[in-house]
């Protein structure tokens, strides 16, 4: 239940944020709104009110805002219909549900930052922050605070070394030194094994003994946490932008991405951990929705950029044929990376990979 209960705030909320940017937008434009819809055909329930209807549909992956004019075959040559208004106005229009996704990211860091704090992790060192109940390592007698000396004789300085060490040797002993005050203890450490995927995405057994480094939390004022806010908001933007690139030029693979399934997981997990883990979850997805929705897929809003500065380039737009085969295309290529992301979801859920 927590995990159905949290998906459906993650995709609402993001869906919701990002099709309101749209619909004030238009509505400040004079363009006529017909539909307001959180998820996809068929309705479930309805209400018009004014010009527009506002309903919640059965298909909850993600919602949508239908303007007046906004199909080719259906302009009257109306004043509030989207293709009457000039193309800056439809790019603003169509900008508006990713700039609403950025600003919803951060607004959610920001309170999170003045709320909690900015977590600060001391991994230059190897003090023991944490460690997880019935772990390898709690078994073995290491507790918060102890400082871990060397792994199988080989000094370790930082976090990174040290868990690059145990790594190596998943489901075996590995002989652990630490201090604890003045006392030096030692011990051989059965590792737990976990899989994960490489940049190749292939799947990989790694070790580990459930232990993490100190991490404190720093008090921000309100505009300290603004700009914190901000800065992560564009260092998540900076990281998916890598990881697209990297699918791209193929040097990541494409068994990486992940979809609705891997997201309720995710999204269970963190609703476990509480709000604030959950809040920060939905933040990092507003950033990476907005993003990909700028992509120049046609069906995206990236898509639709496409088409209107091809339109400003030629002083005129492409003809309905046109659109129509590119649109296809566009979908096409959406329903495979459905698709794909449905097939890695479902072998990720059951461990096959």
């Amino acid at each position: 239940m927590t995990t159905i209960l949290s998906t459906l705030f993650v995709l609402g909320i993001l869906v919701f944020v990002h099709e309101l940017g749209h619909f004030l937008v238009a509505k400040k434009s004079g363009i006529r709104v017909e539909r307001f819809s959180l998820g996809f055909p068929p309705k479930m329930i309805g209400k018009k009110i004014g010009e527009t209807e506002y309903m919640i549909s059965w298909i909850p992956l993600g919602g949508y805002v239908k303007l007046a004019g906004e199909n080719p075959d259906e302009i009257s040559g109306q004043p509030w219909e989207f293709v009457s208004k000039p193309v800056l106005t439809r790019a603003l229009v169509i900008l508006a549900g990713p700039a609403m996704n950025f600003f919803l990211a951060i607004l959610f860091f920001w309170g999170i930052f003045f709320f909690a704090g900015q977590q600060k992790v001391q991994d230059d060192q190897t003090v023991i922050g944490f460690v997880s109940q019935g772990s390898p390592a709690q078994l073995a007698g290491i507790k918060e605070n102890d400082q871990i000396l060397s792994i199988n004789g080989i000094p370790v300085k930082n976090f990174k070394e040290m868990s690059e060490l145990i790594h190596k040797h998943p489901e075996k002993k590995i002989t652990v030194k630490w201090k604890r005050g003045g006392q030096v203890f030692e011990k051989e450490i059965l590792t737990k094994k976990d899989k994960v995927l490489d940049e190749t995405g292939k799947s990989k057994e790694i070790g580990k003994i459930g232990i993490g480094p100190v991490a404190t939390r720093v008090k921000l004022n309100i505009f300290q946490s603004f700009i914190a806010g901000v800065s992560i908001t564009f260092t998540f933007c900076a990281e998916i932008l890598k990881f697209l690139y990297g699918l791209v030029t193929g040097t990541l693979s494409l068994k990486l991405i992940g979809g609705p399934i891997f997201i309720a997981q995710i999204a269970g997990e963190t609703a476990r951990q509480g709000i604030l883990s959950l809040l920060s979850f939905t933040a990092l997805l507003s950033v990476n929705l907005a993003l990909l929705n700028l992509l120049p897929i046609p069906a995206l809003d990236g898509g639709h950029l496409l088409f209107l500065l091809i339109e400003k380039l030629r002083g005129r737009p492409l003809s309905l044929k046109q659109r129509s085969l590119i649109q296809q295309i566009g979908m096409a290529f959406l329903l495979l990376l459905i698709i794909l992301v449905t097939y890695n979801d479902i072998f990720r859920l059951i461990g096959n990979k």
